[in-house]
């Protein structure tokens, strides 16, 4: 397995040369006088250095010794508790924390940046801070000033950690039929009691305190999702001059034993009349969730991603030196027994499509990141009216479509590997079963493409959909002749995705079936149809640079590349959504 090596050159290419952030952020008020270019370089480059040095070295003796559990108690893997003090005091874990608690106050696009990094490096090790973080904006949006005063600092300092306890061991997905209940104290305070299941970082031995954010519904709750509060429950109380007081009523009752991200602590938590205080209002639990939900969808997202750049970085190298066989056109390494893999087409096919989809994602991801960024800080409400309809827009896209692609990648690095792929010591086969759990956890990617379709585009009568479509139209409106190469397929790919939106919103109108049936495929077309912008955004960006730097050279021909082999999935793809949902419902269920 090759050292893993932060991709610094294409992050500064994605921010700098393809978006120009810092021209955005000097026009937002809350950025402006906090980040530069040269500030979110040296950030990145020290990122990069943690990661490498102290958190990747962890990833294979983690996976092979996983955590541990015993008497409630949980022990991380070896390494894991220097190597997270590390990454705590370096104040990694409040890059995008509010400065007024404490946290760095980085942007969202820069942060996304840290994350691909850190899980990259260690995904297992990742999930923790990630939870944490997603706590923080919770808080941040929707807990009293009292509660943030409390519990911001200490969880930006990675001192405390956060966990998001949701699942229920009867209600998966289908929060409305939860069980946990939370009975109002005189004092103010909640007993809360109940089980949660899938609880990521529920409990462990990485910070002194453990801050949990608990669903549950109060005695005379509304039936449904309209009855769901949400409450902070900490492991351990905090007294009120901020000093660790005693145990609060909740523990972990086992660790679940799973196909990949064995370092990470996946818990069943059990929460007996514990004390909990409400964050946000009565009954409005899953609007105050949903602003961590959304954050974490993204985040998974993100971790496909990193998975699949540490699977190509291993394979690229790998295909270098293995010799295999001769070049279909005579021999090239001519001083050896046999070339290196690198030569043939099939093993280039699968280096190809895994740099196009990689780097295609990390584009996408910035972009959504830079959405954040606007609708949070931009004065201008129209703006950020836009940018907050296009993050609901393409979160579900960036959670599935990036984790799907994920899959197809870290399957190709294994698959150059040949028989050494399989093989747990060469790394690769670690990454398939880590990246699996990202097409299930915060929503399958089932549920991601029916949130798409159901939610963001036929919900609001397709005018979230029309920004992003405008967007990519007056892209290709303004771009000059010398890009008609990929402007022209661009065209074809949105007038495409626009017929097959159209086609869709009608149809549901007489069979509610057809968004189900549509919606997965349909979800493929809107992401490889994005990619294909930010692949036409890269290759204006690179274009009449080919011949200053390999760099450019290496990103026109893998935009090319893109447009010639992997863009035309579309039409299979489109075919399989207009073929609706009859056939799906020919045989009864005794007949499958």
């Amino acid at each position: 397995m090759a050292d893993y090596q932060a991709p610094l050159r294409d992050m500064h290419f994605v921010l700098n040369e393809v978006f120009d952030v810092a021209s955005l952020w000097a026009q937002l008020p809350g950025l402006a006088d906090v980040v530069d270019a040269d500030t979110a370089a040296a950030i990145l480059e020290e990122a990069g250095k943690v990661t490498a040095g102290s958190i990747a070295p962890l990833n294979r003796s983690g996976d092979e010794e996983g955590c541990s559990w015993h008497q409630g108690a949980v022990q991380t893997p070896a390494g894991f508790i220097e190597a997270y003090q590390t990454y705590a005091q370096g104040g990694w874990v409040g890059v995008g924390g509010s400065p007024e608690y404490g946290g760095m106050g980085m942007p969202k696009v820069i942060g996304a940046q840290v994350e691909e990094m850190v899980n990259s490096a260690n995904l297992s090790f990742g999930l923790y801070p990630m939870l944490t973080a997603g706590a923080c904006l919770s808080l941040l949006n929707h807990a009293s000033e009292e509660l943030k005063q409390q519990y911001l600092p200490n969880m930006y300092a990675g001192v405390w950690a956060g966990s998001m306890c949701l699942t229920e061991p009867h209600a998966g997905s289908d929060l409305g039929i939860i069980r946990t209940k939370a009975e109002p104290q005189s004092d103010g305070s909640y007993k809360v009691s109940g089980t949660k299941i899938f609880i990521t970082g529920g409990e462990h031995d990485l910070t002194e305190n453990i801050i949990h954010l608990v669903l549950a519904k109060l005695p005379d709750a509304p039936a449904g999702p309209k009855g769901i509060s949400l409450f902070l429950v900490p492991k351990v109380m905090v007294n009120a001059d901020g000093s660790l007081g005693e145990r609060n009523s909740l523990g972990c009752g086992s660790i679940e034993h799973k196909m990949g991200i064995k370092a990470s602590a996946t818990c069943v938590m059990n929460f007996d009349g514990a004390t909990g205080y409400l964050i946000g209002e009565v009954n409005k639990g899953l609007n105050a969730m949903f602003t961590m939900m959304n954050y974490e969808r993204l985040g998974v997202g993100i971790q496909g991603l990193a998975l699949g750049e540490r699977s190509y970085q291993s394979a690229v190298e790998y295909a270098r030196e293995r010799i295999q066989s001769r070049a279909p056109t005579g021999p090239v390494a001519k001083d050896k027994a046999a070339d290196p893999i690198i030569v043939h087409p099939d093993v280039r096919r699968m280096l190809l499509t895994m740099k196009a989809l990689n780097e295609g994602g990390r584009a996408f991801s910035s972009y959504v990141a830079m959405q954040l960024d606007t609708a949070k800080y931009s004065e201008d409400a129209t703006v950020a009216k836009r940018a907050d309809e296009l993050v609901a827009l393409l979160t579900p896209v960036a959670k599935a479509f990036l984790t799907d692609m994920a899959l197809e990648t870290t399957v190709h690095g294994q698959q150059i590997f040949g028989g050494h792929g399989f093989i747990r010591e060469w790394g690769q086969e670690q990454l398939v079963r880590d990246c699996r759990i990202t097409q299930i956890y915060e929503g399958t990617n089932g549920i991601q493409a029916l949130d798409l379709i159901g939610r963001k585009v036929i919900g609001n009568g397709g005018s979230y959909y029309r920004h992003f479509a405008d967007e990519i139209q007056a892209f290709i409106a303004s771009a000059d002749a010398s890009l008609g190469e990929f402007t022209a397929p661009l065209r074809a790919a949105v007038a495409n995705l626009d017929e097959l939106t159209a086609w869709v919103m009608d149809k549901a109108q007489g069979n509610p079936n057809e968004i189900g049936a549509a919606s997965v495929e349909y979800l493929q077309v809107f992401g490889y149809t994005a990619y294909a912008y930010m692949w036409a955004l890269m290759a204006r960006a690179a274009l009449d640079k080919e011949h200053q730097d390999d760099f450019y050279a290496s990103k026109l021909g893998t935009a090319r590349f893109y447009f010639a082999r992997l863009l035309p999935r579309i039409h299979s793809l489109s075919a399989s959504v207009k073929a609706g949902s009859a056939s799906l419902f020919l045989l009864d269920a005794a007949q499958f």
